[in-house]
């Protein structure tokens, strides 16, 4: 396992404050756990912050949600550095691009998104573009084999990748669109990239199930 640690502290804001609506919603996570289990919520709240503090938690934010779950600072900061969903240094404003490098990605073209990733973005991972928009890395299976190479951005997963619709996608982010996450191919979930196979004729399929019935 990597060892992960915080952004340095020149790349840390000065302060964290919860918005009045993230608060609120942090409270209502609070509450469906009982009394003196609040610490439950960390999970999601953390999530919360790095969806809406620019695609990253910082030190000030991982004690601000320390002091709301009544924690200790160096539990919060466990939790921030043990799962890899949390990132701990500035990424890309409008997309940080987790690229899959797990055996059937990279049979399937995975080292070509990676240097399109370097050509694009930046030749490091975890550096942020010269316009501050994109970030990208490499990370460990994301649980989509079948429609590999894949990448995940923020949330969403994008399969079925070559170099130029990996572009597509970013043109998409960078002119402000979120681009249709899944297949990029047009195949539907995991169905055979050559089509469906199997029970074509659903009519006569049904037919003979309600023959056998």
């Amino acid at each position: 396992m990597s060892v992960r640690r915080l952004a340095p502290k020149e790349l840390q804001p000065a302060s964290f404050t919860f918005k009045p609506e993230t608060l609120a919603w942090a409270n209502a996570q609070i509450a469906k756990y009982p009394e003196g289990r609040q610490a439950s919520a960390v999970i999601p709240i953390l999530w919360k912050v790095q969806e809406e503090h620019e695609g990253w938690v910082s030190e000030p934010a991982i004690r601000a949600v320390a002091d709301l779950l009544d924690m200790p600072y160096v539990r919060v900061l466990e939790v921030a550095t043990f799962y890899t969903m949390f990132l701990l240094q500035p990424v890309g404003k409008k997309a940080h691009v987790q690229v899959c490098g797990t055996t059937p990605c990279q049979l399937r073209g995975a080292g070509d998104l990676i240097k399109a990733c370097q050509h694009r973005i930046h030749h490091d991972p975890f550096h942020v573009s010269a316009d501050g928009d994109f970030s990208w890395e490499e990370v460990e299976c994301l649980g989509a084999c079948v429609n590999a190479p894949m990448v995940m951005i923020w949330k969403d997963t994008y399969e079925d990748l070559t170099v130029d619709s990996l572009n597509k996608v970013l043109d998409g982010f960078a002119a402000g669109t979120t681009p249709k996450p899944g297949s990029q191919t047009g195949r539907q979930f995991a169905a055979p990239v050559s089509g469906q196979t199997s029970l074509q004729d659903v009519a006569s399929t049904t037919a003979t199930l309600k023959d056998k019935v």
